[in-house]
């Protein structure tokens, strides 16, 4: 799922191509994918209005528009934005469509229909996003930015002290922090040299300083970066290059850049993560409330297993279920070896991606 780097990069490239932008209609072709189910109250809610700024919360694409409201898009697994000129050919995973006055669109492409569109106004008051159609909680929810200049180490401190979970949930609470996920927080407990089960209770001072700080510094690389094109995501303007950048993610069975000992991979709270052993320590006091989850690390340190020799268990990529017209791949199993086969497995899935980025971007000029 496009996180933090990655949806802000779409914030930034739609700005240039959207902000002065009159909406003339509305099309919309899987009903889910609007927050309210409701066609005819969204169109009321922004035909005739004029987008006047994007920007980003959380993982959401703002669409700023004049009487103080704004479209919010969370893209979820495979959602994508393109703005074409009318008249181009659809593809069959366009769920929505803005049009513009000056003839062209904006198009909300999604695979998967996981992704939804909502409107939300702004407090004139305090100029935050409150009320959310078709979602009770709105905004008010999440967490602070992470790379906002007044999110500090001392409020971040604040916030850590008052948590007991662990560390790799934490980061994923989006009313702990916005915007990050799974990617990064894999990255940042790594870097910081953190193990993702240890508590938050756990950490001494020093701990906290390095978190807080790997936090920032990755996520601003990946912004300038363009975030990571993994899986489908792209942007306006083209793909990200920050997966030539990850230390640990999606990397299990491979060798840590640190220390050169396996990358392992565990799931917590039904995501995969990765981590060094070695490096990220876990202290003797969270081992033992770790240890039904530890059983299931990938590949075990030192055991022995029936699968052939150097071979290594993994559970199958989302993009490596196939689905019924081939566009998300081809189920390959879950096993692969750790020499020469780990590669070729990773580079399969990256061409693999591609290809679908690459497609998506042929659709929008009508398969030119």
């Amino acid at each position: 799922m496009p996180e933090l780097p990655e949806v802000e990069t779409v914030a930034r490239d739609l700005r240039g191509l959207v902000v002065g932008a009159r909406i003339t209609g509305v099309r919309v072709s899987w009903l889910k994918t609007l927050r309210s189910g409701d066609v005819a109250a969204f169109e009321a809610a922004v035909v005739g209005r004029t987008i006047v700024g994007t920007s980003r919360r959380a993982k959401l694409v703002v669409l700023d528009l004049d009487d103080d409201s704004a479209i919010t898009i969370h893209l979820k697994m495979t959602g994508q934005l393109f703005v074409v000129q009318a008249g181009v050919l659809e593809d069959p995973y366009i769920r929505l469509v803005l049009a513009f006055a000056d003839g062209r669109e904006l198009w909300f492409r999604d695979i998967r229909k996981f992704g939804r569109v909502g409107v939300a106004r702004r407090s004139p008051v305090t100029g935050d996003l409150e009320g959310e159609l078709g979602g009770p909680k709105g905004f008010k929810g999440f967490g602070p930015e992470p790379l906002d200049p007044q999110f500090t180490a001392r409020v971040f401190r604040r916030r850590i002290r008052g948590r007991k979970g662990r560390l790799k949930p934490l980061l994923l609470d989006q009313a702990f922090l916005a915007g990050v996920g799974n990617i990064y927080a894999d990255e940042a407990l790594w870097a910081a040299r953190l193990h993702p089960l240890r508590s938050a209770a756990s950490l001494l001072p020093a701990d906290e300083g390095r978190l807080y700080r790997e936090i920032r510094r990755i996520l601003a690389e990946a912004v300038e970066r363009r975030g990571s094109s993994v899986d489908d995501y792209t942007a306006p303007e083209g793909d990200g290059s920050m997966q030539e950048q990850l230390q640990v993610y999606q990397r299990a069975g491979e060798p840590c850049f640190r220390c050169g000992r396996p990358i392992r991979r565990v799931v917590i709270g039904a995501r995969s993560t990765h981590f060094c052993s070695w490096c990220q320590r876990l202290p003797a006091g969270d081992k033992p409330g770790a240890a039904t989850i530890l059983r299931g690390m990938e590949p075990r340190a030192g055991s022995s297993s029936s699968t052939p020799e150097g071979a290594i268990r993994t559970g199958p990529r989302w993009t490596e279920i196939g689905g019924a017209d081939g566009s998300l791949g081809t189920p390959t199993g879950s096993t692969r070896r750790a020499a020469g086969a780990a590669g070729s497995r990773a580079e399969r899935t990256k061409r693999a991606a591609a290809t679908r980025r690459a497609a998506a971007r042929a659709a929008t000029r009508g398969g030119d």
